[in-house]
């Protein structure tokens, strides 16, 4: 597929097709693209099945596209992030698949043809998704943005402004740095565009990656340092204290973070001393005031230490070279300790499988870039992890899987493996879960107080609508008569008898497997005797003149059905909960369409109501650009 096709000519205000030459990009959306020179840059977007990662270049003269092949590691695969230009530098930033920890700025050098990448710790929280991005002078200029998670509902990001000139641009080849500095500490600026938050950074460069983490300049008098987080476990070192002074040593160790937190303190045998673990930086600048200190530190008669330390008094106007002081009149000694034991952050899940999956496709022969094809994330339906449909898509997979699937179900920590298939395009919506370590795929799930149990193989289980069943958990229907008319296993029959009390729910759906999975669920959750399963069409065995309100729980569109439920209303009138996946540019389209629909259906119905949109729940993304929306249609009798 030619992504230009048409280009618009200023002069004579025409399109003119042009001829494309090259290896064009595969189709795709929400990628990012610029213009430099006389080339346009493409990179990542999402094809419908994964986010890519791939960057191309478009020749404005020469109509050619071009697949580059830039030298260090490329940035992680994105759609919805933002490019930018700032001097001879290309830069991506933020996106999907949002990373937890940090966020990652990567810098294209268009003269050297390098990626450079930043990590930025300190705004690891925002969701810089769809976010515009703009350089004004030094500085990148953040707004907007934001995603919508399942079951936490819409976040936005805060307006940020990174500095840029102060983000090392260079490698450690390109720089004169020491032999006996093992890092070079660059130190960033990070201003809130609201507000008036100075954080500063560090940059710990390691060859064309630099980590960004919060600073503790050990020459400042900063209010707030933190640890740096780059502690160094080659040697144990300690300093030990008379334990009068033990509170008020660890308070200065920690205040300037010189505390290595990832050691215990521990007691001497004779209990009188105790033992802080430091970092090496530590020792270096300790060794260094000790042996170039002369004359009283300031401030020094500002504690008494022949008094006991209650904590706090005047830290924070306490310089390093003070502080130092204070530790050497306690009588701090610097000493190695072999006995501690360094405290080792366990892997993660990923990482664990990464470096597993990696080892095996080594020993098999087989190629690196199988890696790619491995999940980041993964959901757990009851005693089941259910691997995403784009995981492990590679037919070769199965050549091994005898050995592949129950290592991944170890480091995973379960028992019964699957991996999930598209739903199938029947109306039954049969389930695509193939089992890959296991018996069976029969599961139990408990969500909300309410036990959900099915066959995953032959059943399908909707999470993304778990903030849709608890609103509607939370209605008051306790004299109500309500028809569900895709009930599935019981998605929102349940909620509405468990925990909206309704009077009576007639339960619609034609798939046998979720019927058994039904009629099992009413009965594990004491609501049988308040429900009656209509196995079937619903167009054809819904109940009609009974319901107070109609649920349409059916994506991506219910309307199929919408003549049934207003059938299905009383006389009177009802609410109609009407399901559908909407562009989120044509969401006020879609409500005037379901309004206008219901209104005319009820006419022809001989029904005079007056519908409304009472209520729009926007319950999840469900594909880029693509909502989950529901509609609360109001059909009321209009009073003669």
């Amino acid at each position: 597929m030619d992504f230009i096709r048409m280009f618009w000519q200023c002069l004579s205000a025409q399109w003119k097709e042009l001829l494309i030459n090259g290896e064009g990009p595969c189709a795709r959306h929400s990628h990012s693209m610029l213009a430099y020179g006389s080339r346009l840059y493409m990179f990542g977007g999402y094809n419908g099945e994964k986010a890519l990662g791939d960057l191309y270049t478009f020749d404005v003269h020469a109509c050619l596209w071009k697949k580059e092949d830039i030298a260090a590691r490329s940035p992680h695969a994105r759609f919805s992030h933002t490019m930018f230009l700032y001097k001879n530098y290309l830069g991506l930033f933020g996106g999907c698949p949002v990373r937890q920890n940090y966020q990652e700025l990567s810098l294209l050098d268009l003269q050297l043809h390098i990626w450079k990448h930043v990590k930025l710790n300190y705004v690891c929280k925002e969701l810089f998704v769809r976010s515009t991005a703009n350089v004004v002078d030094d500085d990148l200029i953040m707004i907007g943005g934001g995603a919508a998670c399942y079951a936490f509902g819409t976040k936005f990001s805060e307006p940020v402004k990174i500095n840029l000139s102060s983000v090392p641009l260079m490698s450690l080849d390109d720089c004169n740095i020491p032999p006996e500095m093992g890092e070079k500490l660059v130190t960033h600026h990070y201003e809130g565009v609201t507000g008036e938050k100075n954080v500063n950074f560090q940059a710990l460069e390691l060859g064309n990656t630099q980590t960004l983490t919060e600073s503790s300049d050990f020459n400042s008098e900063a209010k707030h340092p933190v640890n740096d987080g780059h502690q160094m476990a080659a040697s144990h070192w300690v300093v030990e204290l008379d334990k009068k002074y033990a509170k008020f040593g660890k308070d200065i160790l920690k205040k300037f973070g010189w505390l290595h937190l990832g050691r215990k303190p521990h007691q001497q045998e004779d209990g009188k001393r105790i033992c802080f673990p430091v970092t090496e930086k530590f020792c270096a600048i300790f060794q260094e005031k000790q042996l170039h200190s002369g004359g009283e530190s300031e401030g020094l008669n500002t504690i008494d230490l022949s008094k006991p330390y209650t904590g706090g008094v005047l830290l924070d106007e306490t310089s390093c070279a003070t502080a130092l002081h204070f530790l050497k009149e306690c009588g701090a000694t610097k000493q190695m300790d072999e006995a501690v034991e360094v405290k080792r952050a366990p892997k993660s899940p990923f990482k664990a499988m990464t470096e597993a999956v990696a080892s095996l496709i080594e020993q098999k022969g087989l190629s690196a870039r199988l890696l790619e094809q491995l999940p980041s994330r993964w959901e757990r339906l009851g005693d089941i992890v259910v691997l995403p449909v784009t995981s492990f898509k590679d037919p070769v997979w199965d050549s091994i899987g005898g050995e592949l699937w129950p290592a991944v179900a170890k480091i995973l920590n379960t028992s019964h493996l699957a991996r999930q298939g598209r739903v199938a395009p029947t109306g039954t919506r049969d389930s695509a879960l193939e089992i890959l370590v296991g018996d069976n795929g029969w599961v139990k799930h408990c969500e909300n107080g309410i036990l959900y149990s099915f066959d995953a193989t032959k059943c399908m289980f909707s999470w993304g609508n778990l903030s849709e069943k608890l609103r509607m958990a939370r209605l008051d229907c306790k004299d109500e008569v309500i028809v569900d008319l895709f009930a599935g296993i019981g998605y929102f029959v349940l909620p509405f008898l468990v925990r909206a009390k309704a009077r009576l729910v007639y339960a619609c759906e034609w798939n046998p497997c979720a019927v058994e999975a039904l009629k099992h669920n009413l009965q594990a959750n004491s609501v049988s005797d308040h429900c009656i399963v209509l196995e079937g069409d619903n167009r054809f065995t819904a109940p009609k003149g009974v319901a107070n309100r109609v649920c349409l729980g059916l994506i991506p569109t219910s309307e199929n059905s919408w003549v049934t439920a207003v059938q299905a209303l009383r006389s009177e009138g009802g609410t109609l909960h009407v399901h559908g996946n909407v562009k989120d540019s044509e969401e006020k389209l879609w409500a005037e369409h379901v309004s206008k629909s219901i209104y005319e259906i009820a006419r022809s119905e001989g029904h005079r109501w007056e519908v409304t949109i009472e209520h729009i729940e926007r319950v999840k993304w469900y594909a880029p650009h693509i909502r989950h929306l529901v509609a609360d249609v109001g059909c009321r009798q209009i009073q003669t």
